[in-house]
């Protein structure tokens, strides 16, 4: 927390849509100022900004840094895409995460936090047939552990693995089995990041909103 009457301002990649928008309207409501980012020009977000460049995470970063200056102090690194370009994929997965969470590392003065989003079902070990999709969801997952450890001093980094809570638009797949009978909901995930987010003895963990799946 940054003071008692704001918790700070936080950027949500992707925050105007699905599970990305239950976290920002979460994150606001829970006192925090929020900025979201979009590709889409049509989104309504803070920030228009193609991830998928070699430049579009620097770009975003400092404009965010730039609307909040005092207080900017955490991200939630929910942007993700599906199904695209495998190099597509990587940079907008993974890259962009990795370096926001590194830009982010180096302020000075604040005590940061981010958030990465995972997939539950992709918590275990790589497999020979994992699509581009899961490698980035892996490694995403290996960097929360690893930027936890590595930027200890000034960021603490967890991440949420949400369970079958939305398809991708455009995919259609069984939800699965799960040990609950209630399904997770985006709310859950979003209850899940204001938690890790407030949690400041909390570094380098995962939290499943998936109703218990990942144990089946």
């Amino acid at each position: 927390m940054v003071d008692g009457r704001r918790k700070g301002t936080v950027l949500v990649t992707g925050g105007t849509c699905r599970i990305g928008k239950a976290i920002a309207d979460a994150l606001r409501n829970a006192g925090w100022n929020v900025l979201t980012s979009s590709h889409r020009e049509d989104s309504g977000a803070d920030f228009i900004q193609d991830l998928s460049g070699p430049s579009g995470a620097v770009k975003l970063y400092s404009a965010a840094l730039a609307a909040a200056p005092d207080d900017f102090c955490a991200i939630v690194n929910n942007a993700a895409l599906f199904r695209d370009d495998p190099a597509v994929l990587e940079a907008v997965n993974l890259n962009a995460p990795r370096k926001l969470t590194m830009l982010l590392a180096g302020r000075e003065g604040i005590k940061c936090s981010v958030v990465n989003i995972l997939d539950a079902k992709l918590l275990g070990p790589s497999l020979p047939d994992d699509s581009a999709y899961a490698k980035t969801k892996r490694e995403l997952h290996a960097d929360t552990r690893k930027y936890a450890a590595l930027f200890a001093e000034t960021l603490r980094v967890n991440a949420v693995a949400p369970g079958p809570v939305l398809p991708p638009k455009g995919v259609h797949e069984p939800a699965g089995e799960t040990l609950l009978s209630r399904r997770p909901t985006p709310e859950d995930v979003a209850s899940a990041v204001l938690y890790l987010l407030g949690a400041e003895s909390v570094t380098g963990t995962v939290i499943p909103v998936d109703s218990g799946q990942h144990l089946l």
